[in-house]
């Protein structure tokens, strides 16, 4: 096993150094099969059906990682409805047995590298794969799971409703919208009152803290950074979607404001810069590749419902420049259709790795565009 592959990353972090486009790299449908097929490698990795973290410098292929395995078996489910392939959805639901089998006795879910205490976005995350197994399997293990998770969520809200415990240093974060649309989502199959509550109260807190810029505050996993691409991403999703669900255009614009803020730094060839600052402030030089894609999606997504072009042109140039930085042809097949966390590899995002949510991401931005790859 290729457990420490200082030559592979030495010969990526070379080849990003002296990056020059390559004509051709950013055809859609190589990079959809090629990522498909790391994503496949990955839950291979192991033999407990969950998802390895990713490829890294630091041991080769890692651990499964409980909270990305839950959205990750979201887009196998996706995928193999739209891609007409059952096996995917054989081992989304694998994927989501296995979840159920490590969730803790309180409902919550834990990263085991950090201890055994539920973590508020962890939990959220994999809520949405067990939503989505029992929308899929209607098996009571995947519903009863999810109630769960989503009783744990609203038990450890504070007073106000907002997710302060069961957090880095116990601080809120804006991000964790995305844990509150996990809430909405729950709430669908199984309407309750206090599962709306939460996920309300955690979205206005975030919107309270939204600069004139558009940006953030209180966004980033360390008190005094500025947010990664990856962290604005989540917050704009989870508003975004949570307004969509909830019919609320204060979420809807709040998001819309954020996302036209970071379109405003994209460079004429997709970059973004990878970490921003609450005032809009670019505060990198190198891209967060996983925010990269997830901003693919959210033009995507806002191009859908408003039909404006320049959501579509930014989504489609977000996802070229990752692709044409990514590999799908590499000889490793731990580099092989993976997504960096960062371009040049060596930049401060999940540096020197592959991480499986990059690739995630990846793949459900280019299901989203497959369709206007195809039209004349």
């Amino acid at each position: 096993m290729d457990t420490f592959p200082l030559l592979t990353f030495s010969r990526i972090a070379i080849s990003d150094k002296v990056f020059t486009p390559v004509a051709g790299s950013s055809d859609l449908s190589t990079h959809m099969q090629s990522t498909l097929d790391w994503l496949l490698r990955a839950h291979d990795q192991g033999n407990d059906d969950g998802v390895s973290y990713g490829f890294s410098l630091r041991g080769g292929w890692l651990p499964s990682y409980r909270e990305t395995t839950g959205y990750i078996l979201t887009t196998f489910y996706r995928a193999g409805r739209v891609m007409k392939r059952p096996e995917l959805t054989e081992r989304a639901t694998h994927m989501a047995r296995w979840l159920a089998k490590v969730q803790n006795p309180d409902g919550s879910f834990s990263n085991p590298k950090n201890g055994h205490e539920g973590i508020v976005f962890d939990t959220g995350q994999d809520l949405f794969g067990l939503v989505a197994a029992w929308e899929n399997t209607r098996e009571d293990v995947f519903l009863h799971a999810a109630r769960r998770a989503g009783s744990w969520l609203a038990q450890v809200a504070d007073a106000d409703g907002v997710w302060t415990q069961f957090k880095h240093k116990n601080t809120p974060r804006v991000y964790n919208t995305r844990s509150a649309r996990a809430l909405l989502r729950l709430n669908q199959i199984d309407p309750r009152d206090e599962w709306v509550r939460v996920a309300r109260a955690n979205l206005d807190w975030a919107v309270s803290h939204q600069h004139a810029s558009g940006f953030f505050e209180n966004n980033a996993f360390m008190v005094g950074d500025a947010p990664f691409t990856h962290n604005i991403s989540c917050a704009i999703c989870g508003l975004q979607e949570s307004g969509w669900l909830l019919g609320d255009s204060v979420y809807e614009d709040a998001a819309r404001r954020c996302s036209d803020a970071a379109l405003a730094l994209m460079a004429s060839d997709g970059f973004v810069p990878g970490q921003i600052t609450p005032e809009g402030v670019p505060a990198a030089t190198y891209s967060c590749l996983t925010g990269q894609c997830q901003l693919a999606i959210v033009w995507a997504k806002q191009y859908q419902i408003t039909g404006n072009a320049a959501y579509q042109d930014a989504a489609i140039r977000s996802l070229r420049y990752v692709m044409a930085r990514s590999r799908p042809h590499d000889s490793h097949p731990g580099v092989r259709g993976g997504v960096a966390g960062s371009f040049p590899i060596y930049g401060r995002y999940a540096p020197l790795s592959y991480p499986n949510w990059a690739a995630k991401f990846l793949l459900d931005a280019a299901l989203l565009q497959r369709d206007w790859a195809a039209a004349p």
